[in-house]
């Protein structure tokens, strides 16, 4: 069934009850506004610091924008680019989108002018629905991108160039909109790959990924209907949203929270009583880091109810998990491994039973196979290093208007991730590394997560990462960007010394102290690293010192 099915079953089942929530840490007269005042606010305006709607409420907003979109002659296949940042608007006019019959296209929000052109002229869109804080970058480019398309802002002060979702909104009807049937081998969302290679490639995917996420998720995470799912990452990411539909699924409450503070997101879950909260790497090295400095008091918040704590999105160092346990003893733990060609993460997960492997991205998800092969494509030995491949029903169409990339990663139904990874006698499987990113050093090939996940065990190091460098002798060298924990001085000695303990090729070569840059979903942004300390700037480096 398509996931709309479900918003319409919990609208019959569950209209009342609350299905989304909206926090917007705000500041009130230079201070974040008490509990009290917090609870008491009733604003209908455009971005308050808490709003709230009900599962009937949802499934009505999601009628009205897809009526909406059929009467300004968007028809089934239509491409429609969702471009906001998390609110509450977001989710509806994503389900709108598809009740119409129409393709949705969600945007990162960290796109600049170009890369919105890029992408809508890569996927075709037709429809552009935009927020408040990227009017600069589309009227940057608003003749072209107004060609043929619709533009429709959603805030207060619609610009010249777009017409208003919420003046045409309000008249549209609430009903189900009449598109006939749609089915699960219908198109149903483009997604964008990371670009880390150059300007991203566009996913598509039938109604059948989306559906496959939904009910992997709330079947591996066990989401019942007394569950309060915590939401930060950004919605547009396939990661954020497909968690989410775990608690579509199971009928169950859910929060959007715009913040990642440590003390904001505990707030959240004190509050809100959160069960369930998905945490990239840095967020829940933040907290952890916090809770041992003494800035946060875990008794000055109501946190019983909190169940589970999952990661995703990038490797998770295991000393980062032993941390959180010593803070969260009680906690279920699960990490989660895919990619937006996948539908987002679970075609590998750990399981909540098995945190024994911290360490491992874990065993097939539900209903997905795995395997690792060599470059002639052929099984390896279990043990042995090679790519990860994973099949299963949220494996991409294509990349759409694509095709040699496509036949590059397509073979025979399995993905091919561009993961390095090698499974153990149990089962389970470990990233090595991004097959990209390996290093290889006079004839060596070096795993950057290696030596990463071993360097985030000194106690001074926030955060790390290991990138190759260009040697004239050895080809690559390895270089690890270390950036330290706040108020903590280290040398370069220090961390040789202790990096002793690591085989002598795989101890970098270099170590430069500055901070590590991570996108939106928390994955060290490599390319910008190496652009940054390529050889002539490490010369530089190496004259000052």
């Amino acid at each position: 069934m398509p996931v709309m099915e479900y918003l319409e079953r919990n609208a019959e089942l569950y209209g009342d009850e609350i299905a989304l929530v909206e926090l917007n840490p705000a500041v009130a007269d230079g201070r974040r506004m008490t509990w009290k005042e917090y609870s008491l606010i009733e604003s209908t305006s455009f971005a308050p610091y808490r709003r709230e709607i009900t599962w009937r409420v949802f499934n009505e907003k999601a009628n009205r924008c897809a009526n909406l979109l059929i009467e300004r002659g968007v028809r089934r296949g239509d491409k429609v680019a969702i471009i906001m940042y998390n609110c509450l608007e977001w989710l509806p006019i994503y389900f709108g989108v598809l009740k119409a019959g129409a393709i949705a296209v969600p945007f990162n929000f960290r796109y600049d002018a170009a890369e919105i052109l890029y992408c809508a002229e890569l996927a075709e869109v037709d429809v552009i629905i935009f927020g408040p804080e990227f009017i600069g970058r589309i009227e940057i480019n608003a003749e072209r991108l107004s060609k043929g398309r619709l533009l429709i802002y959603v805030g207060d002060n619609c610009p010249s160039f777009a017409e208003s979702y919420h003046i045409m909104v309000d008249d549209c009807s609430s009903a189900k909109p009449d598109v006939g049937t749609i089915s699960e081998d219908d198109f149903g969302a483009i997604y964008f790959s990371s670009g880390t290679t150059g300007f991203p490639k566009a996913i598509l995917h039938k109604h059948q990924s989306l559906t496959q996420a939904a009910q992997m998720e709330q079947r591996h995470h066990r989401t019942g209907r007394d569950d309060n799912f915590l939401c930060i990452p950004p919605l547009y990411h396939t990661g954020a949203k497909f968690h989410w539909m775990g608690s579509l699924v199971a009928g169950s409450k859910a929060v959007l929270l715009k913040g990642t503070k440590p003390e904001i997101i505990l707030d959240a879950v004190s509050k809100e009583q959160c069960t369930i909260v998905w945490l990239l790497v840095p967020w829940a090295q933040d907290i952890v880091d916090a809770l041992d400095r003494g800035d946060l008091n875990l008794e000055d918040y109501k946190l019983d109810q909190w169940r589970l704590m999952h990661i995703g999105a990038q490797p998770v160092p295991p000393s980062l998990i032993r941390r959180w346990k010593k803070y969260f003893p009680h906690h279920d733990y699960d990490t989660n491994y895919g990619l937006s060609e996948s539908t987002g993460p679970g075609c590998v997960h750990l399981g909540l039973d098995n945190v024994d492997k911290v360490g491992a991205i874990g065993v097939p998800g539900y209903r997905w196979q795995c395997k690792i092969v060599d470059e002639l494509g052929v099984e390896v030995i279990r043990g042995d290093v090679g790519e990860l491949c994973v099949k299963g029903p949220g494996v991409m169409t294509c990349y759409y208007n694509d095709p040699k990339a496509t036949a590059e990663v397509l073979k025979d139904g399995w993905l091919l991730t561009g993961d390095m990874a090698h499974q153990d006698k149990d089962g389970f499987y470990f990233l090595v590394d991004r097959k990209k990113d390996v290093i290889v050093s006079g004839g060596e090939n070096i795993y950057p997560v290696q030596i990463e996940d071993f360097l985030h065990k000194f106690h001074k190091v926030k955060d790390v990462a290991v990138i190759g460098l260009p040697d004239r002798r050895l080809g690559e060298i390895s270089a690890a960007i270390v950036e330290l924990q706040p108020n903590v001085t280290c040398t370069e000695e220090e961390i040789n010394n202790f990096c002793l303990d690591l085989p002598r090729y795989k101890r970098p070569k270099k170590i430069i102290f500055a901070e590590v840059p991570r996108n939106a979903t928390g994955k060290i942004e490599k390319p910008v690293l190496r652009k940054r300390y390529g050889a002539d700037k490490l010369v530089a480096l190496e004259n000052r010192s």
